[in-house]
């Protein structure tokens, strides 16, 4: 299609709307490349406010039909014709290699279609990677989640595969590049610490890192799509809790104790929390992609696309927050540096563009964290509340759908696409999901060992007797993000599936029953988790806990629980995952998650201040996966007591035959 639909703009202009047919088909190409949650065509709002069915409906299928469009991202894995094409554009460019990061300028866990230059290159779907292309080898990175995943997804003749930490791109460009090549890379893709060691390697090599002013692989990608527009809409104070005025006067009151005047906010999560705005303009994670200036008065620059950004939205935003399109940051980057301002920037999400112009422009970089993140992360009482009806509300519909599995598993017919569907429509008929908060993991016997499994036509099995499924997923609601996942026995498990499971319980119970003082970090209970496994010979290669946002993105730092060090001390309000697994490839994965809320513990006779959990998500355990030889007293109490508390929220919420199972599937130990 190279121009509007004649339907579109008859009935726009009979509406007394008229539009430039140019302008108006760039916008419907920026709202066919975001991604279509599940609240409803509000991206019409752009186009139309106000718009009947009729011109709804016509505006619906144009974007249907510009979403068909191929963008050649479906491709797995990649044709090599791909990588010969970016080799002969490296050559032209007089570049030896290039450096293809699984990131966009935000350095998100999500990134918009238009910026999955390594999906598009190599096939890899994953939300974490890296690849490194030389004239004579390539060769592709990914952590313990994907190593089994690689294998289908990456033409591994053409890329050698590498697990970091175990070998990291670092040490593979000291050992690998020629000596004196140029090893180019894109300066928004590449943050300033990771410039820094890439450019070590180099240097260790006898190489250059050197940026480059455009992407090759865009120059390559001829049906890369456009940059997505999703409407910006307010987000009340009666989910946030707070101001948005107030959240600016706060973080703007840290950016000047810690010595600077100015922050350049690149993490679109943190500024959808400071603006309280909501966005969609990458999957799963409702936040707005864009650039933000705090300056210590509190007044906001925001650098974003004006077309999405609807006039209900601009007067809730305020004569406090002046907005300009993104190209004007550049300019008003240089403007800070002529000023001689101090600018706060964390230089480990922070793009090596911005970064350098505000050097050379002559502004003084103040390295800290983000500091929206802590804030962000620590909850008031209002997110806390909405978080937990959001919890009531999904365990709910999670249970209604565990109870519809144990019924019509029994069959031996059912598969993973239709198992994840029917979760999903149970979600819906809440009539509160916005989305889902991560595509579903749907895994069935040997595809449940596969962490980040997604389940297609081509891979998906059968629920088959005698094994186990496992199904992670997760619904975004205005009152909160949820996460949770439960494997359930299909049949008869066998005793060393009970076993298995059964430690993974354990673990899991360890950490949900945690007291610690208040400063330990997430990394200094990891263990808990593990120990039982850890007993037996076993262990798993994913930390156990990750943060997770109030309506906003559900991997959230800075906390986390993990082997990895962390010095982000857990504290009140911070809501993390609680999610011990066991993979053995080949036959079964085991994951049992729930999310939990940090919160002050009262304990008698205490020498200090101390934390400890509160479980916020509800839905049964499957009993029948456990050996409950092997729990303790305590361990089945507490197990029990989460049942109970199970029953008495959720039985009110389902029907009479969900009950009916409820009761069964919760019964004390």
């Amino acid at each position: 299609m190279t121009s509007a639909p004649d339907d579109v703009l008859h009935l726009l202009r009979e509406r007394g709307r008229p539009a430039d047919p140019g302008a108006l088909e760039a916008l419907m190409r920026g709202v066919a490349a975001a991604p279509e949650g599940l609240a409803g065509p509000e991206w019409v709002e752009l186009i139309a406010p106000g718009a009947d069915a009729d011109l709804v409906r016509a505006l619906t299928a144009w974007r249907a039909e510009l979403a068909r469009a191929d963008d050649g991202l479906e491709a797995i894995p990649a044709p090599p014709e791909r990588l010969a094409a970016l080799r002969a554009e490296l050559k032209r460019r007089g570049l030896d290699g290039f450096v293809v990061p699984r990131a966009d300028e935000h350095q998100g866990e999500y990134v918009p279609r238009r910026s999955q230059r390594l999906a598009w290159l190599t096939g890899f779907a994953g939300s974490a990677g890296l690849a490194i292309v030389l004239a004579d080898r390539a060769a592709i990175f990914v952590d313990g989640r994907y190593t089994l995943a690689i294998r289908t997804q990456v033409d591994l003749k053409a890329f050698t595969p590498h697990q970091v930490p175990e070998q990291s791109p670092e040490t593979w460009i000291a050992t690998n590049l020629p000596k004196g090549a140029k090893l180019g890379f894109d300066p928004w893709l590449q943050t300033v610490d990771g410039y820094e060691r890439f450019a070590r390697a180099a240097q260790r090599a006898g190489g250059e890192f050197v940026p480059v002013e455009h992407n090759p692989i865009d120059a390559v990608w001829r049906d890369r799509p456009a940059a997505p527009l999703a409407p910006v809409l307010p987000h009340p104070e009666e989910f946030a809790g707070e101001s948005s005025a107030s959240r600016r006067k706060r973080i703007a009151e840290i950016v000047e104790a810690r010595g600077a005047e100015v922050a350049l906010l690149t993490a679109p999560d943190s500024i959808a929390w400071l603006l309280n705005v909501r966005g969609g303009d990458v999957p799963r994670t409702p936040f707005a992609l864009g650039f933000a200036l705090l300056h210590a008065d509190g007044h906001v620059d925001l650098f974003m696309d004006p077309r999405k950004i609807p006039a209900r939205t601009t007067a809730w935003l305020g004569n406090a927050v002046t907005q300009a399109p993104p190209e004007e940051l550049g300019p008003a980057l240089d403007m800070l540096g002529k000023l001689s301002k101090r600018v706060l920037v964390e230089t480990s999400t922070v793009p090596y563009w911005a970064a350098t112009r505000l050097q050379a422009a002559g502004a003084t970089l103040v390295r800290d964290v983000d500091p929206v993140a802590l804030p962000k992360a620590c909850k008031n009482a209002v997110e806390l509340e909405g978080i937990r009806a959001a919890h009531r509300r999904d365990g709910a519909a999670m249970t209604r759908f565990l109870a519809w599995l144990a019924r019509e598993s029994k069959g031996g017919r059912l598969r993973e696409i239709e198992v994840s569907d029917r979760l999903q429509a149970l979600r819906q008929e809440t009539g509160k999901l916005r989305d889902l908060s991560f595509d579903t993991i749907s895994g069935a016997g040997p595809n449940g060992a596969i962490v980040h499994y997604h389940a297609s036509k081509a891979t998906e099995r059968t629920l088959e007797q005698g094994s186990l499924y496992l199904v992670d997923s997760g619904g975004q609601y205005r009152d909160g993000t949820t996460d949770i996942t439960r494997t359930v026995a299909i049949g008869t498990p066998s005793p060393e599936m009970r076993d298995r499971f059964t430690r993974v319980l354990k673990g899991h119970i360890a950490l949900a029953m945690a007291r610690f003082p208040a400063g330990t970090t997430g990394s200094q209970l990891d263990a808990l988790a593990r120990y039982s496994l850890w007993q037996a010979g076993l262990d798993y290669d994913h930390g156990t806990g990750h943060g997770v946002g109030a309506y906003l993105s559900v991997h959230e730092g800075p906390q986390r629980i993990s082997k990895v060090a962390n010095s982000i001390a857990l504290q009140p309000g911070m809501i993390v995952s609680n999610e011990p697994g066991y993979y053995r490839t080949g036959a079964y994965g085991i994951r049992i998650e729930n999310l939990v809320a940090v919160k002050e513990a009262a304990i008698e006779g205490a020498d200090r201040r101390y934390l400890e959990f509160e479980t916020l998500t509800l839905a049964p355990i499957d009993i029948d996966c456990i050996d409950v030889t092997l729990l303790t007293e305590v361990e089945r109490a507490w197990l029990n007591a989460y049942h109970a508390r199970v029953r008495e929220v959720v039985a009110p919420q389902v029907d009479d035959a969900t009950r009916v199972w409820l009761d069964t599937a919760t019964h004390p130990i």
